[in-house]
């Protein structure tokens, strides 16, 4: 288990008070830097769900001013969520009266996991477009007069109201290209059930279409090994897996039932890392977890998690110019090259062929 003596315990301990609406057991708070925990949920995108547990615990030794300031935060947090319900609702409906089968991917569809929707950070409007054409979509939002401000091999990026909206081609790629190919595929003959699913999002007055349940087990978890080999991951999308983990029915905690999906698309060795961060910051029972628990590999992942925050963006990284990010990346893939040696050696290629691709 993670060590007790290190100060992210604590940290993970108010995480699951705050995530577990029944909880009993009530973190021992005393002599907790306040501060820090701020800076720390700040930094992994965490600010409004740890506040939930903050409200909860009601400790009248916390600093007036730090209060006051998590809870406006926390407060922008909900009205953002509010206007983005009205976004996605508004977006999937445009793109439905206009003859694409589509579905919202991540973001707000998470939201609905969490024991209060308002407490997700969220952040743009991703879309899968069924069958998508790039050409076709161009031509759309050119006839549209949209502001295009993105191209990319999975997505084409516009802003509207002020809101990043990412039209996907495919939900996520692969930097492998064999696992890329298996993993579209796979995207394909499991997607039939995604253009359907509707669901209600509070307070837009309207519903959307999302991935069902076993789709974003797979997806969601490509989708963060891609995030881990380029500049990183954090917690809060760990956060949207242990929802998704916890709203699932493994019958007897059978993982073999995923073992076999895993390892064809290249994902098995990933999942027994996350596994591990399901574990000692989540508390994920056994029987719910969807591979064995990697240690190795999951204390690796851990050490990015909490030194590169949301998306890698405590790490450094984001702050360096293109040219000397290719090399910073490049020097991070080859030391990942034991623990992941099929992705960590195509990383550099995958990433110098889309730069060439974007430029053509």
């Amino acid at each position: 288990m993670w060590d007790s003596s290190n100060p992210y315990s604590l940290y993970f301990r108010i995480i699951q008070f705050a995530l577990n609406p029944k909880a009993v057991s009530i973190p021992e708070v005393t002599g907790l830097d306040w501060r820090s925990l701020y800076e720390f949920s700040s930094g992994q995108a965490l600010t409004g769900v740890v506040f939930g547990a903050v409200e909860k615990l009601n400790d009248k030794r916390i600093d007036k001013t730090l209060l006051l300031n998590w809870f406006a935060e926390s407060e922008q947090i909900k009205r953002r969520n509010v206007d983005l319900n009205k976004q996605c609702i508004r977006v999937i409906d445009e793109y439905k009266t206009a003859g694409f089968d589509c579905c919202i991917l991540k973001g707000q569809g998470n939201a609905l996991l969490y024991p209060d929707f308002y407490k997700r950070s969220p952040g743009d409007i991703d879309i899968w477009i069924k069958d998508a054409n790039r050409q076709q979509l161009l031509d759309y939002l050119k006839d549209k007069g949209k502001n295009l401000i993105g191209m990319h091999y999975q997505h084409i990026e516009y802003v509207e109201n002020g809101i990043p909206i990412e039209l996907h081609l495919m939900p996520c790629s692969d930097n492998n290209p064999l696992y890329h190919h298996r993993l579209q595929k796979w995207f394909k003959d499991n997607s039939q059930d995604n253009w359907e699913n509707w669901v209600k999002l509070p307070d837009g007055e309207g519903n959307v279409t999302i991935p069902t349940t076993q789709f974003n087990i797979i997806y969601q978890l490509a989708h963060m090994q891609g995030h881990f080999f380029d500049e990183g991951i954090g917690l809060r999308q760990m956060t949207d897996y242990y929802l998704l983990l916890k709203s699932i029915d493994l019958p007897n905690g059978r993982k073999d039932i995923y073992e076999k999906t895993l390892r064809y698309l290249g994902l098995y060795k990933f999942a027994g890392a996350v596994m591990f961060v399901m574990r000692e910051v989540f508390a994920l029972e056994f029987s719910r977890m969807i591979a064995l628990v990697d240690e190795k590999r999951g204390k690796s992942l851990m050490e990015v998690i909490l030194k590169g925050g949301n998306f890698g963006r405590e790490s450094g990284i984001t702050n360096h110019n293109k040219f000397s990010k290719f090399f910073i990346k490049t020097k991070r893939s080859i030391g990942l090259v034991v623990e992941y040696p099929a992705e960590a050696l195509c990383e550099p290629f995958f990433r110098f062929w889309h730069f060439v691709w974007r430029l053509v």
